[in-house]
């Protein structure tokens, strides 16, 4: 699983001009599924980001986690961070896993966070075309792939 997390100020997802989910203070993930994945790349992934201290405390130092700061996370399913870019100039997806791979690791992602926060985590529409927008607070963006866990 390869993410892009963003630490935001708000930030919502919309798919035919409907919010679907939205968030003040807290970490948009952009989430990529491939073929290799699997329950404990989910469960990797879900412990790493919701204890990242990528929040300030008093002292404005980067010491702490979403939950401790009481923030929201919002997750979208985004293929194309898997895209291959090697030859020519149009990318290559195939390592990017199918969607009858992907989505339950997606709700095995989204299941594993909010039982680490305590509460709903908000989503996007797997496979649908999104607007996602978002107030970058920092900005603070990281890039984490379960297959660089050592």
């Amino acid at each position: 699983m390869r993410a892009v997390i963003q630490r935001v100020s708000k930030s919502s997802v919309k798919v035919n001009g409907e919010i679907l989910g939205q968030t003040e203070l807290g970490i948009l993930v952009l989430l990529g599924i491939e073929d290799l994945d699997n329950d404990e790349d989910a469960r990797w992934l879900a412990r790493k980001i919701t204890g990242l201290r990528v929040f300030s405390d008093s002292d404005e130092k980067m010491n702490l986690n979403i939950g401790q700061v009481g923030g929201d996370l919002l997750v979208i399913s985004q293929f194309t961070l898997h895209a291959s870019t090697k030859k020519g100039t149009r990318p290559s997806f195939i390592k990017a896993a199918r969607p009858e791979k992907a989505i339950p690791l997606y709700e095995r992602f989204v299941m594993e966070c909010e039982n680490i926060l305590g509460k709903d985590v908000s989503t996007g529409k797997f496979g649908a075309n999104m607007e996602v927008e978002l107030t970058n607070d920092g900005p603070v963006t990281i890039v984490i792939d379960t297959k660089n866990k050592a």
